[in-house]
């Protein structure tokens, strides 16, 4: 099999294979996609949390993207943790040489174990990285640093996703995965329309890695032709089915199944 189209990958590299480039990697290689990368930072960790963040020199950073995407010019990207203002000054400076219209953020600001991922000063520079994204994924907690509101109801996503277009952003997607509910709710906000994703809860404690599980199937979707919406309703279809293939690896919060195998309604196809 060939892969169908390339991704470009802007993130911190997970030791423990479950999150960061790795998931990414895995996630964009199972749904045909060929995978290439940029490292923003390299980290020791495992399932019961992090150890050390090592982080790598915008510089470098800035080579990695544009020596890849001048060979291999990618048809969408996915950017997960960017740590520090240069890093995101950097990162905007390559996408405005590159002009690749399929972007898709995962603003990585903490690990499932709590560990802060980013410092104070890039989380208002995310602000303006937003502007130049097609679609910006944020968890709950993420979403409440973002807009400075706390996210209690399916109400209150909305509110914050309409908060995050006025502040900029294109298109959000705030996942629901925090919230106490039966049901898994995932709200698309753009200027037009709110929409919810409606998917059934398994509850596992193996759910390491879904923020950049989901966010590069969406950008892999993306990067096959599909439209906005159906990308979106793919990649949470193929994230709450690798949670509930439930791989049961690690002591803590173990990783997700990036090989299960999905079924889409006949609508979306």
């Amino acid at each position: 099999m060939k892969p169908k189209s390339k991704v470009l990958i802007i993130a911190g590299s997970d030791s423990s294979g479950g999150a960061g480039i790795q998931a990414d990697i895995k996630t964009v290689t199972s749904l045909g996609g060929y995978a290439m990368t940029a490292v923003t930072a390299i980290t020791a960790q495992n399932t019961t949390g992090v150890k050390s963040i090592v982080p790598i020199s915008p510089i470098e950073i800035l080579n990695q993207i544009n020596y890849s995407a001048k060979d291999i010019r990618p048809n969408a990207i996915k950017i997960g943790m960017l740590h520090s203002k240069k890093v995101i000054e950097v990162v905007i400076k390559s996408l405005d040489k590159i002009k690749i219209k399929k972007v898709v953020l995962d603003p990585v600001m903490v690990a499932k174990g709590g560990a802060k991922l980013i410092n104070d000063t890039a989380i208002i520079y995310i602000k303006n990285l937003m502007k130049n994204i097609l679609l910006i994924t944020p968890n709950i907690p993420e979403a409440e640093i973002l807009t400075k509101t706390k996210i209690y109801s399916i109400e209150d996503m909305i509110k914050a996703g309409k908060i995050l277009i006025s502040l900029g952003a294109k298109n959000v997607l705030i996942k629901g995965g925090h919230l106490d509910s039966k049901k898994m709710k995932d709200i698309f906000v753009n200027k037009k329309i709110v929409k919810i994703f409606t998917s059934k809860r398994h509850r596992s404690k193996n759910t390491h890695g879904t923020g950049c599980t989901l966010s590069s199937a969406i950008a892999t979707n993306l990067s096959c032709g599909k439209d906005l919406i159906k990308s979106c309703e793919h990649g949470i279809k193929y994230v709450n089915e690798a949670i509930k293939s439930n791989l049961n690896l690690g002591k803590g919060k173990g990783p997700i199944n990036h090989l299960n195998s999905f079924t889409i309604n006949k609508k979306f196809r």
